[in-house]
């Protein structure tokens, strides 16, 4: 059985570049390693989450509860497992998945009063991993840049057209709110924080890498 590491992070943080480096490193290491890439946009099991991003239920990311919001990214880990990396997983080593069932604490636990945050992480826990039977991730870094810094990063990306930008994206308060449910996630449930940042920059992907790999060699 492999080991499941989690990137995570808000947008703009850097996983796709910290993806890659994890790669080649993964790779000089002579492990059987499989990246995934959530949510599966090339999926018809992600439609749901298309129309939420695109604003087809409102502009804002409020407009779909919590749960709901949730559950509609859970369907497309589901299938995604069961028809993508099943087996993989069940005989390489590693599989290093950009974003997981971890990001429902980022993005939709946000939505809730902080007070009903215990039990939003109790009810996605229960939802994906038991209910669902999806694997139960074996180490999850944070990647913490923000906001203000990962919207800088994402203009570039966009090349300034800001219609670009999904109904989280754009909105920076949410953002923000969403970087304090994270890091309230990672304290409990023992994330592996990375500080991607010093003094108001990125610092060098080299640099974030070596946190990263640190980490991911201690679970391996």
């Amino acid at each position: 059985m492999a080991k499941l590491i989690i990137l995570e992070g808000l947008d703009g943080s850097g996983k796709s570049t910290q993806t890659a480096l994890a790669q080649t490193a993964l790779k000089q290491m002579g492990l059987r390693f499989r990246t995934i890439k959530l949510p599966d946009y090339e999926s018809p099991s992600s439609s749901l989450v298309q129309m939420y991003l695109s604003g087809a239920f409102g502009k804002n990311p409020q407009s779909v509860n919590a749960y709901a919001a949730g559950a509609f990214y859970a369907v497309d880990r589901y299938a995604s497992y069961h028809l993508d990396w099943q087996a993989d997983y069940r005989q390489d080593d590693v599989i290093l998945a950009d974003r997981y069932a971890t990001s429902n604490a980022i993005y939709q636990m946000v939505k809730l009063e902080q007070s009903a945050w215990d039990a939003y992480l109790d009810w996605s826990s229960d939802f994906e991993y038991k209910k669902l039977g999806i694997p139960v991730p074996d180490a999850v870094i944070f990647l913490d840049v923000p906001p203000d810094v990962s919207q800088k990063l994402m203009s570039r990306r966009y090349e300034g057209d800001e219609s670009k930008k999904d109904v989280h994206e754009r909105n920076v308060a949410y953002l923000n709110a969403c970087r304090k449910a994270a890091l309230y996630t990672a304290k409990k449930q023992g994330w592996f924080v990375v500080n991607c940042t010093e003094n108001g920059q990125m610092r060098p992907p080299q640099a974030i890498h070596q946190d990263i790999m640190q980490h991911i060699e201690s679970v391996l």
